[in-house]
Order: structure tokens, then sequence, then C-alpha cells
């Protein structure tokens, strides 16, 4: 297909190459400054833009990955013009129907991983959730994302946001505890490497184990002499204590659950 890229962030940088990689023609990449799309369009080939005018009517396809906040606003813009093309958005909690009334043919392309520019991702084992507003729309957009994903899933837009929700918990909260012990460990002069086998073990774990049953530490049995010293340690920094205290008493809850 012959594609154009309307942004060149972190996700729209790894699936533009993975489209690429899976033989597609990357015709177009649009950024609010030249020198972002210059960058993608030396990785994937295109002509770099900033200019939304300049957008060309010839593509197949057009991936929307903006900001969410700024998606109804440049739309009209985007699809003007072009309503015969398929439009699609990549944003986890953004409805399919933010295209309804601008365009005819849309849906949405949600890979569901954490992306860097400066870590580029094979796609073969990353879940691709697609949506569409029509059955052709829909078989085009399965195509599409089968040619880079091993596992396609239809979803709705109700569905996506919980998937997106779950992944805030999952990987961005994650890694915040491990931006705060690696906080912890260098106030102290010690190597957050030390902690890389027991993080690869707790994700390990979970592929065979429920998390809930994974769960260790002392909140699991709330052990309070344990717990009360550790909080103090946080004394310096009272976003971190509160931090502490709130996940030892939601885990020691969570755990007396079962």
């Amino acid at each position: 297909m012959k594609i154009v890229f309307i942004g060149a962030g972190n996700l729209a940088t790894n699936l533009c190459h993975a489209l690429k990689v899976a033989g597609h023609d990357i015709i177009q990449v649009f950024s609010r400054t030249i020198e972002s799309a210059q960058v993608l369009t030396n990785l994937c080939g295109g002509v770099p833009l900033n200019d939304i005018k300049l957008i060309d009517n010839d593509a197949d396809l057009y991936v929307v990955a903006l900001k969410d906040s700024v998606l109804s606003d440049l739309l009209p813009d985007i699809c003007n013009g072009r309503r015969d093309k398929i439009f699609v958005h990549t944003a986890g909690s953004v409805n399919m129907d933010i295209f309804e009334g601008v365009t005819d043919n849309y849906g949405v392309v949600y890979p569901l991983q954490t992306f860097s520019k400066s870590r580029i991702l094979a796609f073969d084992d990353i879940p691709c959730f697609i949506e569409a507003n029509n059955p052709a729309t829909e078989k085009t957009l399965q195509t599409l994302a089968e040619s880079i994903c091993k596992n396609v899933r239809i979803i709705s837009s109700e569905q996506r946001k919980h998937i997106h929700l779950a992944a805030v918990f999952a990987s961005n909260f994650s890694n915040h505890c491990y931006a705060l012990a690696a906080d912890i460990l260098e106030r102290n002069s010690l190597s957050f490497n030390y902690l890389l086998p027991l993080i690869k073990e707790t994700a390990n774990k979970v592929e065979y184990m429920h998390p809930a049953k994974a769960q260790t530490g002392p909140a699991v049995r709330f052990d309070e002499n344990i717990i009360s010293k550790q909080s103090g340690l946080l004394d310096y920094n009272q976003d971190m204590k509160r931090v502490y205290d709130m996940m030892s008493l939601n885990i020691h809850k969570k755990s007396s659950s079962l």
C-alpha cells in the first residue's frame, strides 16, 4: 500500500519502519517540525513535510499518529478532499468515531507495545488491535496488520480503552517504579543493574502464573515492622512515601482477597 504518516513520534517511527520492511511504500511523513519528519524519512523513505496542505492525495492509507489532544482539531484538514481514502489513528483511548463526518472509510490500528524512537522493534509478536467503520475497510486493515504482526485482533473502541488502561498499569506505572527504585539506589551510591535479574524474573513469572499469585514481599503478609521501617526511609520524599504506603496497603488487600 502507498502510505502517508501524519506524525513522527515513538509509535509512528516503529510502525512506519515495520510497514516499510513488510514492503509497503511510505510516500510522505508529516510532522510539526521538518527535522523530525526528515529523521523518519531517512529511516523509511518518503518525502518529509511540515505543511498539512502539501499532503499527497494519492495514498491508499493515511496513518494519523498524533497526540490525542490535537487529533480532533487537525482531522478536518488532514482528511479534506480525501473522503475515498482510508484513515486510521493509533491511539489507545480515542474512539474510532472521531473520524465520523470528516471522512468515509476509517478505523484504528493499535499495536500494544511501549515504543521509543531509539529502539526499533520487530512487530512479529506484538498484539495489534484493529477496528473499522465498514467491512471493506476492516478487511483492508486486517490484511495490513497481518503483514507485520502474527497476532491481530478486531476489537471495539470500548475494549481498546480498557486494554490501554491495563497497559498503563503494566508498563507505564511499572517503569515509573523502576525510576523510583533507581532514585533510591543512586542516592546510596548503588547501581540499578543489581535489580535487573529481579525485574526479569518478575516479568518472566507472569507468563505462567497469574500476577496476583506471583506477588511476594512484605506487603503480601503485611509485615508492619518492615513496612514501617521502609516507609521511614522515604521521609526525604513524601510523594514516594505515599506511593509506598498506598501500594503496600493495596497489595495486602489484593492478596487477602485471594
